[in-house]
């Protein structure tokens, strides 16, 4: 069921079934798929999908890019727009965090070098599947839990992403060391699979209702 061309908001947009799992694949994935992958994974038509991954675009949600593979048409991808917030709001987000910290204590890793430890193992394991090996993959994975990045900034061999918002606000203000330093092991081990041969440089946190961290990277030619 399609609802009528009006303009709605990313909320709004979301309230259909199908765009709302369209959406949810999407950020799971943590990575651009092409529409006849996510309509095979929802047993879809691609014309369909198509239609509402349109839609989830219009509303700032999704950014489409064009992919070539051989010859013909290239073919469009969709990944979570920087500006959506799929993780940020709760209860996935804290859920998510609440596991990842019940193990860093599990592991009895609680000194801020032993939540980074954690946070990059967890890191390699959200890595997605299947992803570019890019600078540009790490952007698309915060994008998709919901860290807003901007656009990177870039002087000489260093390149600088903006997060725009920060999911776990409301318990970063309760332990902000502990869970930046979770945080920045993360970083790590998204870096480790999508951009081996890309080094955390800086990680700086901000003030988490104002959001605004860096993560900083440069070529670490390994």
């Amino acid at each position: 069921m399609l609802d009528p061309p009006a303009e709605l908001s990313g909320e709004d947009v979301l309230a259909q079934p199908v765009r709302a799992r369209l959406f949810r694949l999407l950020a799971e994935l943590k990575r651009e798929a092409r529409t006849a992958e996510l309509a095979d994974q929802l047993a879809l038509h691609p014309n369909g999908v198509r239609i509402h991954l349109a839609r989830l675009e219009a509303a700032g949600l999704l950014t489409r890019v064009q992919v070539r593979a051989g010859r013909g048409r290239p073919a469009d991808a969709w990944a979570i727009a920087p500006g959506a917030r799929p993780g940020g709001q709760p209860p996935r987000a804290y859920r998510d965090l609440g596991r990842w910290l019940a193990r860093s204590i599990g592991q009895r890793r609680t000194s801020a070098t032993g939540l980074e430890r954690t946070g990059r193992q967890i890191g390699r394991e959200l890595a997605p599947a299947e992803a570019t090996s890019s600078p540009e993959a790490l952007e698309r994975a915060l994008a998709a839990m919901g860290f807003a990045p901007s656009a990177p900034s870039h002087s000489g061999g260093h390149r600088t992403i903006r997060l725009g918002n920060c999911p776990y606000r409301d318990v970063v203000r309760e332990n902000q060391p502990a869970i930046c330093a979770l945080h920045k092991g993360i970083a790590r081990g998204l870096l480790d699979v999508l951009a081996p041969r890309t080094a955390l440089a800086e990680f700086v946190p901000h003030d988490p209702d104002q959001a605004g961290c860096q993560v900083g990277l440069r070529a670490s030619g390994r």
